[in-house]
């Protein structure tokens, strides 16, 4: 809705009507003319509303917003039907007006002042749903509505299990843990193996060396001695 100096948007004002409840809505005004317009908002139920600003300036090609309040009801109206109204008045102001230059004899045609009027109704809506419940089994961080493909329905698709990566994640350890386990056990076999062979050539070593010397050790077998102790440091390490 628009007169010559103002335009109004919306045209009546809508509450989402609840009981006990303070509701609010906005009105907004642009000035489409090259002058400042004062305005100022009346309504025929005056303690059932707050208005804010209820009279104030729009510059020149700009526009302002105008913050209307319902108090708190105690009780629904008959069918929902508000008989309230209210009036916006504007005027065409002084350059560089201000709101505080806004008086009442500025909207009085007695005056001779060109006052443009505006009726406007106020409209009970239904207050918007609230959102609907999240079913159990949808994942956190999941978009609210599944994907449809173009031959399908929402319905056609189920939300994956919530632990399906962290199980994942479980299988693949353990698979490390097991060839790892595996690789310790053949590097320990071996090294066993390879001791009981430098074991028993350390033997036959020993009764060729009683046969052969009467004394001193042989370098032979002062060697095997040494590698015979790293081996099995190293399985004592890898166990």
């Amino acid at each position: 809705m628009s007169n010559e100096l103002l335009t109004i948007d919306p045209v009546d004002l809508q509450f989402p009507f609840e009981l006990k409840k303070q509701i609010s809505c906005s009105l907004y005004l642009g000035n489409k003319t090259d002058n400042y317009v004062a305005f100022k908002v009346k309504t025929t139920n005056p303690k059932k509303y707050c208005v804010r600003p209820n009279t104030g300036v729009v510059h020149p090609r700009s526009s302002s917003e105008v913050l209307v309040t319902m108090q708190a009801q105690k009780e629904a109206p008959a069918d929902m039907q508000c008989k309230d109204k209210f009036l916006l008045q504007c005027v065409v102001a002084s350059p560089g007006a201000t709101p505080k230059d806004v008086t009442h004899e500025m909207f009085s045609k007695e005056a001779g002042h060109r006052v443009e009027e505006t009726k406007l109704k106020v409209v009970y809506v239904a207050p918007p749903r609230p959102p609907s419940p999240v079913r159990e089994g949808s994942e956190e961080g999941s978009s609210p509505r599944a994907s449809v493909s173009d031959n399908g329905n929402a319905s056609d698709f189920t939300a994956a299990p919530r632990f399906s990566a962290d199980r994942f994640d479980a299988q693949d350890n353990s698979s490390e843990a097991r060839a790892l386990v595996t690789r310790l056990t053949e590097e320990k076999n071996s090294a066993l193996q390879l001791n009981n062979r430098l074991q028993q050539e350390l033997d036959q070593l020993q009764r060729e060396s009683k046969r052969s010397q009467s004394g001193g050790i042989p370098l032979m077998y002062v060697l095997l001695v040494g590698l015979i102790g790293l081996i099995m440091g190293y399985i004592m390490k890898s166990t």
